[in-house]
Order: structure tokens, then C-alpha cells, then sequence
């Protein structure tokens, strides 16, 4: 098993995690509606997936 050999200082600690910030989603727009929606992931409004048609909508 591993052991380190000096301890990290806070500042190196910190700068190596830099780049763990949480990035933002990005919204797409439905090719059938018009209405932004996260990518790969049916419309919330029509139902539509990936150029096909807009599925029925179940009650």
C-alpha cells in the first residue's frame, strides 16, 4: 500500500482540485418544438427522442 511521503499544504491541496468545480448543463433545443431540453433525454413537452416522432402522450 502506498504511503505518502511529505504532507500537502492546503494551497496544493486546493489547486489540484481545481478543476473538480461542478460545470454547467447545457439545454439543447427539440427539433420538433422548439423547446430546450437536456441532450439525451426525451422532450419534457412533445415527447420527442432523437429525430423520431413525438411519442403518445399517456394520460
Amino acid at each position: 500500500m502506498a504511503v505518502p511521503r511529505n504532507r500537502n499544504s492546503n494551497a496544493r491541496k486546493n489547486s489540484k482540485r481545481s478543476h473538480h468545480a461542478k460545470k454547467p448543463k447545457y439545454a439543447t433545443v427539440c427539433s420538433h418544438c422548439n423547446t430546450p431540453r437536456l441532450p439525451h433525454t426525451a422532450c419534457s413537452s412533445c415527447g420527442a427522442y432523437h429525430n423520431t416522432p413525438p411519442a403518445a402522450k399517456e394520460a
